[in-house]
């Protein structure tokens, strides 16, 4: 098992024991569980994310792409670009969602707004910089 597969694990299984909270460096912070599927395996996967709820419309969430500030993008960004759908677990809800990856200034605006209540993600884009732009993905109930 490597070591983000162990993390994740352990993440999720916090998470539902929890009715959605974890705790250490994500203690407070809004945190989902994304499912999608492979797009070249056809698997199922899961993985917990930090996210913003979108300002008037609490059936959208948007997600970031962020790999903790690796030069690539995740998987999961692109299996659910890919898809177009996929589901979540916020709280003790759950959910089918549809997809679209924000561009330009609205990436911009969301992006920037994570980065000013989580500063590790204005880390993370410091880090990417010149290299790839961090996805923003828009998640909104089905």
């Amino acid at each position: 098992m490597t070591e983000t597969t162990d993390w994740n694990s352990k993440t999720i299984a916090e998470f539902r024991a929890n009715e959605g909270r974890v705790g250490g460096a994500f203690e407070g912070a809004p945190m989902v569980l994304v499912h999608h599927r492979g797009r070249k395996s056809g698997r199922v996967y899961v993985n917990p994310m930090m996210y913003l709820p979108h300002d008037a419309d609490d059936s959208i969430i948007y997600v970031f792409a962020t790999k903790a500030g690796a030069p690539t993008n995740p998987d999961s960004y692109y299996n659910l670009a890919a898809a177009g759908e996929g589901s979540v677990e916020r709280g003790t809800d759950s959910y089918k969602v549809t997809v679209r990856e924000l561009t330009g200034a609205e990436r911009d605006r969301v992006y920037a707004e994570q980065a000013r209540r989580y500063p590790g993600f204005a880390d993370y884009e410091r880090q990417t910089a010149g290299i790839r732009t961090i996805p923003v993905l828009e998640l909104t109930r089905a």
